[in-house]
């Protein structure tokens, strides 16, 4: 029986952390994700968990204790923002490399520089290619369910890699929304105990984690992680029809909303997926045929269904909530459009990057980045592929 309650995203993902019971959570503080470890650390106090609670020096020394105990076979926890997820980034590839199913929460919060703590996805998409699982969420009740479902995907023996579970910063971190909480027995017994084939401590196997591999494995070992993540698409839908059946709530690897009939589209991920169902309806009513997807997976990129979910527009915008440094668009923009490369018929598509650093987007930017879809569809002309909406200049928008 589910349970109603009133939490933020923060104390979200502490709950389900505490109905886990993880053997190790080493942490070190950074806004917006400060409140985990805090949060955490009373039920420490309290009795109420059996963890081992880690307060360690750096977001390096964070991740790196992490390793440790993963590798020496327990579960191992931790959770930051931005420049701490920038400084764990050596280790994020070590933790990747050893197949170490660590579960991190990620609030994301824009990085530095000039130094700024609100909103964007600067901070994970930075680490996008390090191997690490990730998953989106876009309001509280997302955080919470990818984080009870995080640990079984991570741990599928055919998988073993680590996982992000993010969500935004102060947007679903600290706002506090209605919530359907699942009972400590049935969490436990849906995520289950964690059994690693291999580790540190088995004397019947001694074996090394990490050691020095030479030219002629290295690649042979490569080529296995990215195998791992390939494996790791049917793990996530597995995982989550089970998550569908225990509780009642579905996921996949995206949303798409109103895309039945749908001539334009956005693609986008995160919180703004509330603001861009708000504009939809609003745009619906007055007879527009526009949708949207909100991409919960990004790693691993699914590629062939969000193009399948696309191929029939003939449209589509992508909101990127990070710059991607590239001079020609954001990441989410360029796996994006790569999906729909092959497809017969691929729609025209364009990259917005918008919301940097907590830039706010509204119902009605959404609709202009709409009006510019329609515009493209009736007039046949894509215009400037790479915009940025909501930045003030004295240049005009195209948007």
């Amino acid at each position: 029986m589910s349970i109603r309650e009133r939490l933020s995203g923060n104390e979200a993902i502490a709950c389900a952390m505490r109905q886990i019971d993880p053997d190790v959570f080493a942490a070190f503080p950074i806004t917006p994700s400060t409140e985990i470890p805090q949060y955490f650390a009373q039920y420490v106090a309290d009795g109420r968990v059996s963890t081992e609670f880690i307060p360690v020096e750096s977001e390096h020394s964070s991740l790196s204790a992490c390793i440790g105990a993963q590798a020496a076979g327990v579960r191992a926890v931790t959770a930051t923002s931005s420049c701490g997820l920038a400084f764990m980034y050596e280790v994020l590839y070590v933790a990747a490399s050893a197949r170490l199913p660590i579960t991190l929460a990620c609030v994301n919060r824009t990085l530095t520089g000039p130094i700024n703590i609100n909103n964007d996805h600067s901070d994970s998409m930075g680490a996008r290619d390090t191997g690490w699982l990730q998953l989106y969420a876009e309001n509280n009740q997302e955080a919470y369910d990818n984080y009870l479902q995080a640990m079984r995907i991570a741990e599928t023996p055919d998988v073993r890699l680590p996982i992000m579970v993010c969500q935004d910063g102060f947007i679903t971190s600290h706002a506090v929304e209605n919530i359907l909480l699942e009972e400590d027995a049935a969490v436990k017994a849906f995520v289950g105990e964690y059994r690693p084939e291999h580790y540190l401590l088995k004397q019947e196997n001694p074996l090394a984690v990490g050691p020095y591999d030479t030219c002629p494995y290295c690649m042979e070992h490569k080529v296995q992680q990215a195998e791992a993540m390939k494996n790791a698409k049917r793990a996530i839908l597995d995982v989550a029809a089970d998550f569908a059946r225990t509780f009642g709530r579905s996921y996949g690897f995206f949303e798409e909303y109103r895309m039945e009939d749908a001539e334009v589209a956005l693609v986008l991920i995160g919180s703004t997926a509330g603001t861009a169902k708000a504009c939809v309806e609003r745009l619906r009513a007055r007879g527009v045929r526009v949708g949207l997807i909100k991409l919960r997976v990004f790693r691993p990129f699914p590629a062939e269904e969000l193009a399948a979910a696309l191929a029939h527009v003939k449209a589509v915008a992508v909101l990127d909530k990070s710059e991607g440094n590239s001079a020609c668009g954001g990441p989410l923009f360029a796996e994006t459009r790569c999906a729909c490369y092959d497809l017969p018929h691929p729609p025209k598509m364009i990259d917005v990057v918008y919301g940097l650093a907590g830039r706010d987007c509204a119902v009605e930017d959404v609709e202009r980045v709409y009006r510019r879809l329609l515009h493209i569809v009736q007039t046949g002309e894509t215009g400037p592929r790479y915009v940025h909406m909501g930045q003030r200049s004295k240049q005009e928008e195209v948007l």
